[in-house]
């Protein structure tokens, strides 16, 4: 090989290695990566993003920062998600609400998942529940029941989000039993949470995320899950459909997801990394006391499940009659 060849291969491989982001560089160093969180500090979404960051920093071996876009259902984080360079610094850790439900529930989200986003890795999936606050005497969901009735047969049931899968679940519950139950949105679970817990709404819908801390210390009581199977976090808890309430067995996801053109190898050395991090038993064990079924989802299986849970949820949500705002 002659030594202009040799040379113009060298500057060529140079070449390539400079455009690739810092991120997906061997060595890791570089701007820190930015986890986008659409819910406000203090909820189960943020506990869960510091706590992989907190590990993630070490894995991949750069910082790793949460960003808290709370508002709208995590709408407002996933527009700056759309917005941010593809670059692989930044990444919105995410459940299945803003992904699957705000796009059949909003006219205009501002984004579209397929388009502007790219799965990258999941990492757990969950249950919603209903909860009742301290302030409310029943601990049970027939006993919930008699004294929603015993009240004039209305109650206000709080909700993390507007037009997300616990609203419908309350007006699936009040239609069970003949309340008229009205969903209460609040901007994510941590203010609804701090409405319940000064016993200013006596009931809330969310995941066992946002209620497992409260539910253990016994300032809240999880009296029933979704699902196809009782949680190992709240096992006297039955599931809706033990109590005759159907419609609810699909199973919502967390995941990680990056901008659409994000390079292939920022997105599996993320991969790479969150695979050993959830493998930690420290970590694993911090999650699933948190009320997560923890478990590794590759790109591929991520992506299956968001379309999955997207088709089924159209089908629910069409069903219901509800409208697009």
């Amino acid at each position: 090989m002659s030594f202009r060849m040799g040379r113009r291969r060298l500057l060529t491989a140079a070449a390539a290695t400079l455009a690739l982001p810092a991120f997906a560089q061997s060595g890791g160093s570089g701007s820190p990566i930015r986890i986008l969180v659409g819910f406000p500090p203090g909820g189960g979404t943020d506990a869960i993003a510091r706590t992989l960051a907190d590990k993630l920093k070490d894995s991949l071996g750069q910082p790793v920062v949460v960003d808290n876009r709370a508002g709208a259902g995590g709408q407002i984080a996933a527009q700056a998600l759309k917005a941010a360079p593809a670059d692989g610094h930044t990444l919105f850790l995410s459940h299945d609400h803003t992904i699957s439900i705000l796009p059949l529930v909003t006219k205009n989200p501002g984004f579209d998942p397929a388009r502007d986003f790219v799965p990258v890795a999941g990492f757990a999936t969950f249950v919603n529940a209903l909860a009742l606050s301290g302030g409310t005497p029943a601990k049970t969901m027939p006993e919930y029941v008699s004294w929603v009735k015993s009240q004039g047969g209305r109650g206000n049931v709080g909700v993390p989000a507007p037009a997300s899968v616990p609203e419908f679940a309350v007006k699936v519950i009040g239609q069970k039993y003949g309340l008229d139950l009205q969903a209460a949105p609040y901007r994510g679970s941590a203010p609804m949470m701090a409405d319940m817990l000064g016993n200013q709404i006596g009931a809330g819908v969310g995941s066992i995320p946002d209620f497992i801390e409260n539910h253990k210390a016994g300032k809240i009581r999880v009296v029933a899950v979704m699902g196809s199977a009782r949680q190992a976090a709240v096992p006297d808890a039955p599931t809706f459909a033990e109590l005759g309430i159907s419609g609810f067995k699909n199973v919502p996801y967390y995941g990680l997801f990056a901008p659409a053109g994000t390079p292939q190898a920022a997105i599996d050395r993320v991969g790479v990394a969150l695979s050993e991090v959830i493998a930690m038993s420290q970590v694993r064990e911090r999650l699933t006391g948190m009320g997560l079924n923890v478990g590794y989802q590759s790109q591929q299986q991520l992506a299956s499940r968001e379309r999955a849970y997207t088709e089924a949820w159209a089908r629910i949500i069409k069903a219901s009659g509800f409208q697009p705002q």
